[in-house]
């Protein structure tokens, strides 16, 4: 298997120097890139598996990297590890479009673990979505090779990996009713799983994007006590 290559995004010289060593012991290809321009001009040009981003950076923050990123299409798994820690931090990074966030101070052990689970997960999503990479119901289109889409009212749909992975795991069944359990195989393989509850929300929140009426669900079906349903044509639950 080809080792993944990772653009490690840091402008401490001495710690992008002891990440990187570490990284590399662990069998990945690393790059460094010491500010924000630097590292969106390689994320246009290059491929990589992963990009471990800072948010203080010279010239260009992290955060206007990885939003100017996802806004041009460019759906590469980004992690932030910064010293920006606080909760509105965090929101702040997920909302840009990050896959992960990691404050500084950090363990070692923790960063590796994270950056292996974000590139098995990677490995999964390409796997699942290699075959059709488009859905259409209804209005609503999105393909998952850009992890964009438009909803049914001509809204732009930017959807993350795992809101993406559970839309293929149930349109790929649509009209069959999909486990929760098996979502979380799926979804989140052997990562620390989530509760039922978290499964939930992601699907409350692929509604809000893309049904007319969430309260009233015409293609995601909730079947209690189990799992879930999709149709790609509308149909009211009864």
């Amino acid at each position: 298997m080809t080792a993944a290559r990772i653009l490690l995004v840091e402008d401490e010289v001495n710690l992008a120097r002891g990440i990187r060593e570490n990284l590399e012991a662990e069998g990945y290809l690393v790059d460094v890139a010491i500010d924000g321009e630097t590292a969106l001009n390689r994320i246009r040009k290059e491929e990589f598996g992963l990009v471990i981003l800072d948010v203080m950076l010279p010239r260009m923050d992290g955060y206007t990297v990885c939003q100017t990123a996802r806004r041009e299409g460019r759906d590469t798994p980004i992690l932030f590890l910064t010293a920006k820690g606080s909760g509105p931090d965090r929101i702040r990074g997920l909302e840009a479009g990050g896959d992960d966030y990691l404050p500084k101070p950090f363990q070692l052990r923790e960063l590796l673990l994270r950056v292996a689970a974000i590139i098995r997960r990677r490995t999964r999503y390409d796997a699942m979505t290699a075959l059709e990479p488009v859905v259409r119901f209804g209005d609503n289109e999105f393909d998952f090779r850009s992890f964009r889409g438009r909803s049914w009212d001509g809204a732009d749909q930017i959807l993350t990996q795992k809101e993406a992975m559970i839309l293929k795991l149930l349109a790929a069944r649509q009209g069959e009713v999909v486990w929760r359990d098996e979502i979380l195989e799926k979804v989140w393989g052997d990562d620390v799983l989530p509760s039922s509850r978290t499964i939930d929300n992601f699907v409350l929140r692929l509604r809000k994007r893309f049904e007319p009426d969430p309260e009233h669900p015409v293609y995601f079906h909730t079947i209690r006590g189990i799992g879930y349903r999709f149709t790609s044509e509308a149909e009211a639950e009864g």
